[in-house]
C-alpha cells in the first residue's frame, strides 16, 4: 500500500450540520456523536444520515436499555472482580442475544439478523452510550466468530456461532508468546500433524479470559522457523483438552484477565483446522482487522463518555487551570480525531472492502488518549484519588483510580503501541521496513 493521498489528509470540515471528512459527510446527532448513517448522495459528498429503519432500530434499542439496565447502569466502568466471565454477564449477553442485539449483522441462519455493518455500529454506540455492561464473550463476538464466518467450514459455523451469540460458550485468542509479542510471525508454538490430529506444544500469554474460556482460537508453527509468516497454521482448541493448563496474571488492580497457557501434547482434531494447512497469517489478519474495526467505534464512544465525565469532574471542582484547559481542549480533538478515523473504516467496508491497516490508528490513540484522560483525572483529584476503590469516600466510588490502574494495559493490549506503530509506518505509510 502507497502513501495516503492529499486527500486523505485534509482535516474535517464543518459545514452547518455536517462534518466533511475526505469527501464523506457526517450528519450530526445528539451528544456530538456523529451518527451512523444511510448513504444519500449529496454535492459536498455523502450524507450518511440515518434513514428512517434504522433510526427506528436504534429508538428500539434504545428503549429497551432504558428497561433492562435498571441496576446495571455503568457496570462497565467498574472493577472485573471475580464475576469475570461469571454467570451475572453470560445472562447479560443472553438477554441482549434474545432481544435480537448480539451479533446483528450476523448470518440469519446461525442466529444473527443479518443486517448492515451500520446496525451493528448503532449497537456499538448506543450500548458506550448508555454505560451498559460489556458483553462477557467479546473474544468470540469480536474476532473468533468473524474469522469463522469468513473462513470456516459449514460444520464449524454451525457447532460454534450461536453459542458464541449467547455467551453458552466464551473464547479467549491464543496469539501473543513470552518470546514474539512484538513479532507474531516469529512465534514457536508448534502444531505437528499426527494422522487425524494435530499435537500442539507451547506458551501463550497475555490471553484476555483465558481462564473461563471455551474455546481458544490458537495460532500455530506448521512449518519451520525460516519459513515466517508461510509456516503458520490457524487451530481451534478445546480449552478443556487434556494438557492445557492456565495460569492467571494479576493485574495492577488485583483483577486477572489475563493469563499463561501452557500446551503439553495437546490433541486437536484435523476437523479443528480454520483455513489451510500453512494459512494461519492470511486468517489471522481477518481476526485483528475486524477485531480493531469493530471495536474502533465503541472504544471512541467510551473515550467520549469518560472525556464528558472529566469536564464534569473538573467543573466540580471550580478549577480554572490554563493549562488544565489546555489539556482538556487536546482530549477533546483527539477524541473527535478518532470518531471521524472510525467513519473513514467503516466507509471502506461499507465498499465491500475489507477492515485496513488504517484501523491500528483508533486503537493506537485510543490506548494513549485514555490513559492521557486517566492522569488527568487523578491530577484533578488530588490526593483523594489515593483512596481505595469501594471505600464510601473515595471519589466517585474509586472509578478514576481503578480505571487509571486499568489504563496502563491499554498500549499493550490488543497490539503494543510500538507495533502498531510499525504497522502504520510500514502498511500505510509505505515506509520500509526497518529490518
Amino acid at each position: 500500500m502507497g502513501p495516503p493521498s492529499k486527500e486523505a489528509l485534509h482535516e474535517p470540515l464543518r459545514l452547518g450540520g455536517t462534518v466533511v471528512v475526505s469527501g464523506l459527510a457526517f450528519a450530526a446527532c445528539d451528544r456530538g456523536v456523529y451518527g451512523p448513517l444511510q448513504r444519500r448522495e449529496r454535492i459536498n459528498g455523502m450524507d450518511f444520515s440515518l434513514n428512517a429503519e434504522q433510526a427506528r432500530f436504534r429508538d428500539e434499542l434504545r428503549a429497551w436499555l432504558r428497561d433492562n439496565l435498571a441496576g446495571s447502569a455503568g457496570r462497565a466502568a467498574a472493577p472485573a472482580d471475580a464475576e469475570e466471565g461469571g454467570e451475572r454477564r453470560r445472562e447479560w449477553q443472553r438477554r441482549v442475544h434474545e432481544a435480537g442485539y448480539a451479533g446483528v449483522s450476523w448470518p440469519v441462519e446461525y442466529g444473527g439478523r443479518g443486517l448492515s455493518l451500520i446496525e451493528s455500529m448503532i449497537v456499538n454506540e448506543e450500548m458506550a452510550r448508555a454505560k451498559a455492561p460489556d458483553l462477557v464473550n467479546v473474544i468470540g463476538l469480536n474476532m473468533a466468530g468473524p474469522t469463522i464466518i469468513h473462513h470456516g467450514t459449514p460444520e464449524q459455523k454451525s457447532k460454534h456461532l450461536r453459542n458464541i451469540l449467547d455467551a453458552t460458550d466464551i473464547w479467549c485468542q491464543g496469539f501473543s508468546e513470552p518470546n514474539s509479542g512484538s513479532d507474531l510471525a516469529s512465534l514457536q508454538t508448534r502444531a505437528v500433524p499426527d494422522g487425524d490430529d494435530f499435537v500442539v506444544n507451547g506458551q501463550k500469554v497475555w490471553t484476555t479470559l483465558g481462564h473461563v474460556a471455551k474455546w481458544c482460537i490458537l495460532l500455530t508453527r506448521t512449518g519451520s522457523a525460516d519459513e515466517k509468516h508461510a509456516g503458520l497454521t490457524y487451530l481451534i482448541v478445546d480449552m478443556q483438552s487434556p494438557g492445557v493448563q492456565v495460569k492467571p496474571l494479576v493485574q495492577l488492580t488485583g483483577d486477572a484477565e489475563f493469563n499463561e497457557i501452557y500446551f503439553t501434547d495437546v490433541r486437536v482434531p484435523r476437523s479443528n483446522l480454520l483455513g489451510g494447512v500453512g494459512e494461519g497469517w492470511r486468517v489471522a489478519m481477518t481476526t485483528l482487522m475486524h477485531e480493531r474495526a469493530t471495536l474502533g467505534v465503541a472504544l471512541q464512544v467510551r473515550s467520549r463518555i469518560a472525556f464528558d465525565d472529566l469536564v464534569t469532574l473538573v467543573r466540580a471542582g471550580g478549577d480554572g487551570n490554563p493549562l488544565l484547559r489546555q489539556k482538556l481542549a487536546q482530549l477533546h480533538i483527539e477524541t473527535e480525531a478518532m470518531r471521524f478515523n472510525g467513519y473513514r473504516g467503516l466507509t471502506r467496508m461499507l465498499r465491500g472492502e475489507p477492515p485496513g491497516p488504517e484501523g491500528s490508528i483508533n486503537k493506537l490513540m485510543w490506548s494513549e488518549v485514555n490513559q492521557r484522560l486517566m492522569d488527568t483525572a487523578l491530577e484533578v483529584l488530588g490526593p483523594a484519588a489515593l483512596l481505595a476503590a469501594g471505600e464510601e469516600s473515595a471519589p466517585d466510588g474509586g472509578r478514576w483510580s481503578y480505571q487509571f490502574l486499568r489504563s496502563r494495559a491499554n498500549s499493550i493490549e490488543g497490539g503494543t503501541s510500538e507495533v502498531l506503530r510499525n504497522i502504520l509506518a510500514e502498511r500505510v505509510l509505505g515506509l520500509p521496513r526497518s529490518r
